[in-house]
């Protein structure tokens, strides 16, 4: 008891020398008052300096150490409450500080309404005042503070004072400068993965035109640095970048263009980050003003823009909200309704509406997000039960002060173990000591989380996502949609509800944002100059290429391989069906009876002549040249069947040497027939002998010379570029023409123009030959049959080079047919006539 008494004297000494220092030199106050108060730095600060004691407190302590009219508790509620708690809890603890009792004050200047009551009593004096200790010439104590949430407040504090301090605000690497800062340490877990976090939502819902808002600090530079490029693996891009600078006059300058970049872009998502200060805030309720719908994007403290007047439960109308994941302290709810308020003087009934927040779960309800349907939200409200719950920065201050417990316990433990009972126990002076033991604080908090003060063990942390809705009046609806969990393979690190996700999808609910709609099927991406990565105008893809949603084929078209074709939306390629003019096709079924026909009536009309050999009109015309004639025309008919059917290295030189050497044999033949006409009758007169070898020589010598010359040409052809099996893909859509690729062009053309050669001589010959005097003469059906085949030919030279695929084959086979049955037709339809149904006409003429 005498200690507590003597503690207690000395306490309020400190109080009065402090207040005695104040006014010899008050300026101190009302300086960094005006200073920070414009630029936004001290605003919504709270620090703390926990004490032990070797006895309980009394039921009234803090009324005793504590002025509460001066604290803006509208601000500083919740972090007043979790003092309470864990000092409480602390205390109830028989195995941390036993038989101790731990207490805090507040430091002046900080948590106080107005930044304390010293401000209006002494802002008139001069401004040569430097911060002073707490404890105005008393030995200075190594007593452990706590401040936040803002790390500009600790850094510039800092400065003045050598005793540690834990800063209880969102993570910032600027404070883990132990060269620079060696007495701060930071509480609160890294915030490696964060970005790495929005991205992975970003990318999950397809968002790839983002804006961005951070202060214009270095943590806020870092952080744009690191998120762009993240995003760039991702393929989402910065739609802007507002930068806001944390002085007041310079943003009064620069706020019209920041509104302008904001109320101007199609982006419908903006990132939010950095620290949250006048300006930001300010930022935050002008764009509330002017309508400014977008969801946000950000971290638990930058939640201010979830306190409007405006109601709405749509998603497109919120706050994302990335927390730390921590365990839900259910003992400070009991806490809170069963507030000592003699012990606690405090009136929490104005700031409970800060605590409050809906244990509601949509995958608990049946009827999922019936509440959208409700036009009355109240009437919602009234429904469920409110959870008292923690923020961030909340569970930062408790994890705190369980550091500072833990450290106080160490320490105390060690004066017993060292004997050092000349100075008061819980006494520490020490300030080294002190520090190097609170940065190496790892502890189990009650709630079963691992608590490092080094950071060593925090990197993989799991975020929290939720989405915040505000109802009327400043209450707000906040529901957990998923989260993030690093440590897992990347495929399972994103988790999003399943309600959630059926909810989105059924109401449509997430809305897109693109610089540029996704190309639908069959186009491809075509990037515009200097614009980012995620604007591109979309372009149809040419023919046989495809382009689809994958990103394999978004970037350009891919041409689909040889053996498949693209289908009509050009989405995939379909393999293609192998086709050729085969027996079973009609066309081919058609062309192979017809060769069959023709060549077997070409056989009964071989047959007819030798049967009827020794006739004057079988023997006036040369009947062994006509028995040749008939032979060579059933071989042309035939080998139009090598056209026919599945192609191979063998038909496809067959093809063409036959056709040449065959129609070869009948031309000639035409023309021997036509030459022993003319000299049969201009040559010699009748009845010499003469005459006869003339005949014999010159149908002996034609047909071998002409047949040779034309097998001179063939074999030039087969050694030189010899037909090849070709696959025709472009003739008909999905499908792969076998065919026979004729090799040499020119080599054709040169058999065809022979072919004509001996054609255009028969024909001419022929004709001159057509008024000769005789009964049998046959020059004018020779000149029929070679003007019909030249028809054929002439037509199917420009036909056949118009054609591809199976029509060009068809049109080979039909030229051949027609040809060939036209040499039969002119040439020998009448002499069968008179052979078999007027033999009167079959009789030589005296």
């Amino acid at each position: 008891m005498k200690k507590l008494c003597a503690f207690t004297i000395a306490f309020f000494s400190l109080k009065f020398c402090l207040i005695l220092c104040s006014l010899t030199e008050p300026n101190c106050f009302w300086k960094i008052k005006k200073r920070e108060v414009n630029d936004g730095d001290l605003q919504n600060e709270c620090g703390f300096v926990l004490f032990t004691l070797e006895s309980p407190i009394e039921e009234n302590f803090y009324n005793h150490i504590i002025n509460f009219s001066q604290i803006d508790l509208t601000e500083n509620m919740n972090f007043f409450l979790v003092m309470f708690f864990a000092n409480d809890e602390i205390n109830k603890n028989p195995y941390l500080l036993s038989n101790m009792s731990l207490i805090f004050s507040i430091i002046a200047g900080l948590c106080e309404d107005t930044l304390g009551f010293l401000d209006k009593a002494y802002s008139n004096q001069n401004n040569n005042f430097q911060l002073i200790n707490y404890f105005c010439g008393i030995k200075q104590r190594c007593d452990i503070g706590l401040r936040g949430p803002s790390w500009t407040t600790s850094l510039k504090l800092s400065i003045y004072s050598r005793t540690p301090k834990i800063f209880f605000g969102p993570f910032n690497p600027n404070l883990s400068d132990h060269d620079q800062f060696p007495y701060i340490y930071q509480i609160a877990t890294k915030e490696t993965y964060l970005l790495h976090g929005m991205v992975s939502l970003m990318f999950h819902f397809e968002w790839t035109w983002i804006g961005l808002v951070i202060t214009d600090d270095d943590q806020g530079i870092q952080f744009h640095s690191d998120l762009r490029e993240e995003m760039q693996r991702h393929v989402i891009c910065l739609a802007f970048v507002i930068m806001i600078p944390e002085s007041i006059q310079l943003y009064n300058t620069k706020f019209k263009i920041y509104d302008q970049q904001l109320m101007t872009s199609s982006s419908k998502f903006v990132i939010v980050y950095g620290k949250m200060n006048s300006t930001q805030e300010l930022s935050f309720r002008r764009w509330a003003y002017l309508i400014a719908r977008r969801i946000w994007i950000t971290t638990s403290q930058l939640d201010v823009i979830t306190y409007d007047k405006d109601f709405s439960l749509d998603f497109f109308h919120g706050t994302v909200i990335f927390a730390h994941h921590h365990n839900d302290i259910a003992i400070f709810r009991i806490f809170m309704q069963t507030i000592n308020t003699s012990k606690y003087p405090v009136d929490i009934s104005q700031s409970m509406l800060q605590w409050n927040h809906f244990n509601c779960s949509i995958s608990k309800n049946k009827k999922k997000m019936d509440f959208f349907m409700l036009k009355n939200p109240l009437e919602w409200l009234t429904q469920h039960t409110f959870d008292m719950v923690l923020s961030e920065e909340g569970y930062n201050l408790y994890n705190a002060g369980y550091a500072v417990a833990h450290t106080y316990h160490e320490l105390i433990f060690q004066q017993v173990e060292s004997q050092e009972m000349a100075k008061p126990k819980g006494l520490f002076t020490d300030c080294q000591q002190v520090a190097s033991l609170l940065k190496t604080r790892v502890f189990t908090n009650p709630v079963g989380e691992l608590v490092n003060m080094s950071h060593k063990e925090n990197q993989c942390a799991k975020y929290d996502i939720f989405i915040i809705w505000n109802f009327p009046k400043g209450l707000g609806l906040k529901v957990k949609i998923g989260s993030y969990f690093p440590c897992l393979p990347q495929s399972q690190q994103l988790h999003i509800s399943e309600d959630w996700e059926v909810h989105a999808t059924e109401y449509e609910n997430v809305p897109s944002s693109v610089c540029s709609e996704t190309c639908i099927a069959g186009f491809r991406k075509s990037h515009q100059k200097q614009t980012a990565d995620c604007c591109f105008d979309c372009v149809q893809c040419q023919e046989n290429e495809i382009a689809n949603d994958t990103p394999m084929y978004m970037e350009q078209c891919v041409r689909c391989p040889d053996y498949s074709y693209a289908n009509l939306e050009q989405t995939k390629c379909l393999q293609r069906v192998v086709t050729f003019l085969a027996y079973e096709d009609p066309l081919g079924m058609a062309l192979g009876c017809l060769a069959l026909s023709f060549s077997a009536i070409t056989i009964l009309v071989l047959v007819t002549f030798v049967k009827y050999r020794d006739t004057p009109i079988v023997k006036a015309n040369n009947r062994i040249l006509s028995y040749i004639l008939l032979i060579s025309l059933v071989f042309c008919f035939l080998c139009s069947l090598l056209f026919i059917g599945h192609p191979n290295q063998a038909t496809c030189i067959l093809q063409q040497a036959t056709f040449a050497i065959f129609f070869t044999v009948a031309i000639s033949t035409v023309l021997a027939k036509t030459v022993t006409v003319v000299t049969a009758f201009k040559l010699t007169t009748p009845g010499r002998r003469i005459r006869k070898m003339m005949i014999k020589g010159a149908t002996n010598l034609l047909i071998p010379i002409c047949t040779l010359i034309q097998l001179v040409l063939c074999g030039i052809w087969l050694v030189t570029s010899p037909p090849f099996i070709d696959r025709d893909m472009q003739s008909e859509h999905g499908k792969i023409i076998i065919t026979c690729n004729k090799g040499s062009v020119i080599a054709f053309h040169f058999v065809l123009g022979y072919l004509g050669s001996l054609a255009l001589g028969s024909f001419t010959v022929a004709f001159l030959a057509r008024n000769l005097p005789d009964r049998f003469n046959e020059a004018k059906f020779l000149t029929f049959s070679m003007l019909v085949f030249y028809s054929v030919w002439i037509t199917f030279l420009p036909v056949y080079h118009s054609t591809r695929g199976k029509v060009m084959v068809v049109l080979e086979v039909f030229s051949i047919l027609a040809s060939s049955a036209g040499l039969l037709g002119c040439i020998f339809i009448q002499k069968c006539y008179v052979l078999l149904l007027r033999p009167d006409l079959n009789v030589l003429q005296e």
